[in-house]
Parts: structure tokens; C-alpha cells; sequence
């Protein structure tokens, strides 16, 4: 199906909120048309090191875990699993107990160490709208296509959807889609820190906040910058980063303060800003999500997810 095509299904209805046609599971197979059907995967076997690299180089936030003779789905790794094992949550046990925190020994254990093996996934045959709805109830960013003997053939992600959403959603407003109550940090909260409360809220980025005032509201920290699940796994997987170590302790690693990595060149939106128009924005930038500004305050953050429910049918 081309873009066109998909487009047109995704604007059918013109009364109320844009939605999928109902009859688009009719269409079996219209997934398809959207989903990537060049997968990057790996083995089982790679490192963890390794794995971060391979999402590093192509921009990634999940990598399909694969069987190399079969080709069959084994499991998957996001940035939230990298997350994890730096420190944010329960797969950090693998450094800190068998490794003794020896963080170039730990990042050479083997990736399935920490892929999650229950993966959420849909069929080769499934409607966009299957699609939508799956990632939405499961809460997950991007789903492998498999077809019936379980290998692989394609993978569909939110960024697909907002894609084809670009100069589509007219009439929807951010202001009724984006989060209001933001999770925030700052400039000196260490890695370790910030991967604990991205993991812990289920949150791909928080904004940052300095203490720099600014008129006319100078009771509102300005906001200074952004760290993402990919900023973080790109600084773990930078070769210069073994040039900072002092020692093999994942210390020197988790110390790191985020003002060293964080985006400060900040893509904000408004809260009256059209969702088609926003996925417009999102595209362009290639970004997975905007803090919502007013009168220089942050009043909210939207996110690609939180667009992917103004077409949930």
C-alpha cells in the first residue's frame, strides 16, 4: 500500500476524533505496508557491549534478538533494558553482584543476559489498526512482525504511525493529548540516577531544568535541556568512553553527571499546537517527543505514544 493510500485510511472519518476505518481488519496484512521489512538483529550471543553499538549506529531503541540458522525470534533488547543494567533497575545485579561492578567485564557478558524473552509481537497478517491498538494496551514503543513459523519479516514502531500523521490530525490539539504532570531533573543528577527514574516512571526522556531564572516568571526553573533512553545508551556505547575510565569500577561510568550528554539545543511545542502539525515537527527532527512550553513554563510533555491514542479505535 503506498503512503497515500495509508494515509487516506488513517483520515476516513470525518466526524469526530480521526480514527482507523473500522473495516480495516478486514484488510489483512495492511501492517505490511508500513512495517520495516529489513530487520538489524543479533544473536544471542552478542555482547551487551556489542548490541549497544549495533542501536548506537543505527539509531535503535529495540533490537530484535534472533536464532542466526532460523531466523526465529528469541526475544529483544529496548534502551530501557540498557537502562536497567546501568544501574536504573533489577539488571544492574548483573554488574554490581556477579561482576563486582567491573563494568568492562560485565558489558561483555552475553546480551541475553538482559533481553526480555516474552516479547510482544504481531503477525505478518494483523490491520494497522491491531497494530495501534497492541502497542497502546501492551505500553510498548515498536512491535516485530513474524510470520507463522516465528521468524521474523518485519517490525512496525510509533514513529511509523506519526510519520504517516504528519499534516493528517487537523483538528486535534496537543493540549488534549500531551501529560501534564512532567517528571523532571537536573543538569547534575549522575547517570545512574537518571536511568533510575527513567526506568522506575517507564519514561524514554525526562527534561532537564537549571537553576537559572528567567523573567518574566522567575518563580519557573528554565529548562536547559533533554536527556532521552538514547543519549544514555549512546554514551554507553561510545568507544571514547573506555578512554574515561580510572579503573573498571562502573563508578567512573555511573558518576558521569548528564549535563555531558544531554541534548540542549531543546524542540518545545505548544499546547495549541495541531497533532498533525507536531508530527510534521517530529519527523523532521526525528525525535520521539516534546515538552509542552506556555508563557515559559512547562506545562506538559507529548509524546509519540500519547499521539498513537488520538487514532485508537
Amino acid at each position: 500500500m503506498r503512503r497515500k493510500e495509508t494515509i487516506n485510511l488513517v483520515k476516513a472519518m470525518d466526524r469526530g476524533p480521526v480514527e482507523f476505518e473500522t473495516h480495516a481488519s478486514e484488510h489483512e496484512g495492511d501492517v505490511m505496508s508500513i512495517a520495516k521489512k529489513t530487520v538489524v538483529t543479533a544473536p544471542q550471543t552478542a555482547t551487551i557491549k556489542e548490541a549497544a553499538e549495533i542501536m548506537v549506529k543505527n539509531k535503535f531503541r529495540r533490537l530484535p534478538i534472533t536464532d542466526p540458522g532460523t531466523g526465529k525470534l528469541l526475544g529483544i533488547v529496548t534502551s530501557m533494558d540498557m537502562l536497567d543494567f546501568l544501574g536504573g533497575g533489577d539488571k544492574y545485579r548483573i554488574m554490581e553482584d556477579k561482576y563486582e561492578g567491573n563494568f568492562l567485564a560485565a558489558i561483555n557478558e552475553s546480551v541475553k543476559k538482559i533481553m526480555a524473552r516474552d516479547v510482544e509481537t504481531i503477525s505478518h497478517k494483523d490491520s494497522l489498526a491491531h497494530a495501534v491498538n497492541k502497542m497502546i494496551e501492551k505500553e510498548v514503543g515498536g512491535l516485530p512482525v513474524v510470520d507463522s513459523n516465528q521468524k521474523i519479516v518485519g517490525i512496525v514502531s510509533e514513529r511509523d504511525f506519526v510519520s504517516l500523521l504528519a499534516g493528517v490530525l487537523t483538528d486535534e490539539l496537543v493540549e488534549d493529548f500531551m501529560t501534564e504532570d512532567v517528571i523532571t531533573t537536573t543538569p547534575g543528577t549522575r547517570i545512574e540516577g537518571a536511568s533510575k527514574i527513567m526506568v522506575r516512571n517507564k519514561l524514554r526522556r525526562i527534561p532537564v531544568v537549571g537553576e537559572e531564572r528567567k523573567t518574566p516568571h522567575p518563580e519557573v526553573d528554565k529548562i536547559v535541556g533533554i536527556l532521552t533512553a538514547t543519549d544514555i545508551l549512546g554514551f554507553l556505547g561510545k568507544n571514547s568512553l573506555f578512554g574515561r575510565l580510572v579503573t573498571n569500577s562502573a563508578e567512573d561510568i555511573l558518576n558521569t553527571t548528564i549535563v555531558d550528554i544531554m541534548e540542549t539545543k531543546v524542540v518545545a511545542t505548544t499546547p495549541n499546537t495541531r497533532l498533525g502539525d507536531l508530527c510534521s515537527s517530529m519527523e523532521l527532527e526525528g525525535i520521539g517527543g516534546l515538552p509542552v512550553i506556555q508563557n515559559d513554563e512547562l506545562v506538559g510533555i507529548i509524546t509519540e505514544s500519547d499521539i498513537l491514542k488520538a487514532i485508537k479505535v
